[in-house]
């Protein structure tokens, strides 16, 4: 096993399915709530640089609320039924990145913790496409108080799973929150090459691992 790692853990958007997938399904949802877009996308990128909150939701609904100039309360209904609820149906639709739920079963059979952190809650997702069922861990960020990269979060995913930081390879899409996160906690970090950088095989200069499908990423965890 490589680095002797004890579990791997997965970002789930952009990670375990292509990102094109839900963009080109939510044109047309974004555009008729494109207000609410507008005013959450900013108060996001606020909360990616928050430090650790009590109640995140909470905070997240005042922001919102200040933002879109409502109550606190229609605030925090906005979100739940446009962006938690109301994304539900589209998940229904994607499809997973190919090999990516015989990946996580074969580090299951191979003894391996299996974890999942998404700094959307993974709900929103509902069965994950059966990969829940193969998780010791999961978890959404905004449960542990702050997002991404944050490395609160990931010591949460680490306690939870009962294994150190050092022994988790935290598989995800993003440089910025889910590379550097990891790094940033003591993990490992595997980066999962997506257009150009699929190409041409340009690999991540800071992720120890960088593949293009997870049949490649299997056969370098398991070093086969």
């Amino acid at each position: 096993m490589i680095y002797n790692i004890e579990a791997v853990a997965f970002d789930i958007d952009g990670t375990l399915y292509p990102s094109w997938k839900l963009f080109i399904r939510m044109v047309f949802y974004v555009l008729k709530n494109l207000r609410f877009y507008m005013h959450f996308n900013k108060i996001r990128n606020k909360l990616h640089v928050t430090a650790p909150l009590p109640d995140l939701y909470e905070y997240q609904a005042r922001l919102y609320s200040e933002s879109a100039r409502v109550s606190v309360e229609d605030a925090r209904k906005k979100i739940q039924s446009v962006c938690y609820d109301g994304l539900k149906k589209i998940f229904r639709k994607i499809k997973p990145y190919e090999y990516a739920y015989e990946f996580m079963k074969n580090c299951k059979a191979a003894g391996l913790k299996v974890g999942i952190l998404s700094d959307f809650p993974p709900s929103q997702k509902e069965e994950i496409w059966g990969m829940k069922e193969l998780t010791d861990v999961c978890i959404g960020s905004e449960e542990a108080g702050c997002l991404k990269p944050c490395i609160y979060p990931f010591g949460i995913l680490s306690q939870k799973l009962g294994v150190d930081p050092s022994k988790i390879l935290y598989v995800g899409n993003s440089h910025r929150y889910d590379v550097l996160g990891a790094k940033n906690a003591g993990m490992y970090s595997a980066y999962i090459l997506t257009g150009f950088e699929k190409l041409f095989n340009r690999k991540n200069p800071v992720a120890d691992i960088s593949f293009r499908n997870y049949r490649e990423l299997e056969r370098i965890v398991f070093q086969k």
